[in-house]
């Protein structure tokens, strides 16, 4: 028996942080939305009681540091299920970019194993059970458009955003997510109105949406790596609505309404850049089903 789950990535149309947690960790406010550039995880059910990965990417550890594996190992653990499974990862979102792709990986292989194994679990105890994979796990759980706030597994459903493109574009470069944050004076940024992109999602304003794009990670990053200002630059000369970069980074993305527009930004970014995608948003939540 196989399942195929799609496992779509995300960007973040407003980041803010606003303190560090007696945890460790920091707490986000933050407006996330699913796009349509997705992975493919397929799920074979195994009589050997063990967890298998493949793929063919050199960047996806095959092993338990994968976010997928851990998944599995966590309906396994909880739910006492004696059978095992194979899951194969197809990338399709870039590795380390910002874009939640390992999130999205995991929270695909929840939906699956919850129906290859018949565990019967509803989406909110399988976002649940995704926060204690990552932060950004329950949101891909559920898919859609959402205010995230916590470490970013609190979660709150929103209308979609009004229909647009998505040109994104990753460099080359890696970025520490960590570093990132370690670098990140909360004294000194200017925090994003997220409350505001709630109401502009909600009112379907376009303008509004570009007008308040936001990620206080953002300065950080650019900082660290000037590739990632560079792609910012020539995204928003080449006439993109309004361009901000995704999560920690180092992924860019652009925000077009008009068709013939999107194409040029998008052929023009194929020369600085081997990683562009043109896609929009998906906007709706996830379904068991």
């Amino acid at each position: 028996m196989k399942i195929l789950v799609k496992a779509p990535a995300k960007i973040n149309l407003s980041l803010d942080v606003l303190h560090k947690r007696d945890d460790g960790f920091h707490e986000v406010k933050m407006v996330m939305t699913t796009i349509d550039l997705a992975d493919r995880v397929e799920l074979t059910l195994l009589d050997a009681d063990q967890i298998k990965i493949v793929s063919h990417n050199r960047f996806v550890p095959d092993d338990n540091r994968n976010l997928a594996y851990q998944a599995a190992m966590l309906l396994k653990n909880k739910y006492n299920v004696k059978k095992g499974v194979s899951i194969t990862i197809t990338k399709t979102i870039p590795v380390a970019a910002g874009l939640a792709g390992g999130s999205s990986d995991a929270a695909a292989t929840l939906r699956g194993l919850n129906k290859l194994w018949g565990l019967n679990l509803t989406l909110d105890e399988l976002a649940e059970l995704g926060a204690e994979i990552g932060s950004d796990v329950s949101f891909c759980v559920y898919g859609g458009t959402a205010l995230a706030t916590g470490r970013g597994e609190k979660i709150q459903h929103i209308d979609p955003p009004p229909h647009c493109w998505v040109i994104l574009a990753k460099p080359t470069v890696g970025v520490s997510t960590g570093e990132v944050y370690g670098q990140l004076d909360l004294a000194n940024v200017e925090h994003p109105d997220v409350n505001g992109m709630v109401q502009a999602i909600h009112n379907k304003d376009y303008n509004g949406i570009c007008q308040l794009v936001g990620n206080v990670l953002e300065d950080v990053t650019l900082k660290l790596h000037p590739e990632v200002a560079q792609i910012k630059e020539q995204m928003k000369k080449f006439g993109a609505d309004a361009v901000l970069m995704s999560g920690s980074g180092p992924t860019v993305f652009g925000l077009v309404h008009h068709d013939s527009r999107m194409q040029r930004i998008y052929n023009g970014l194929r020369g600085f850049c081997d990683q562009v995608f043109a896609v929009q948003m998906l906007g709706e939540q996830n379904r068991l089903d």
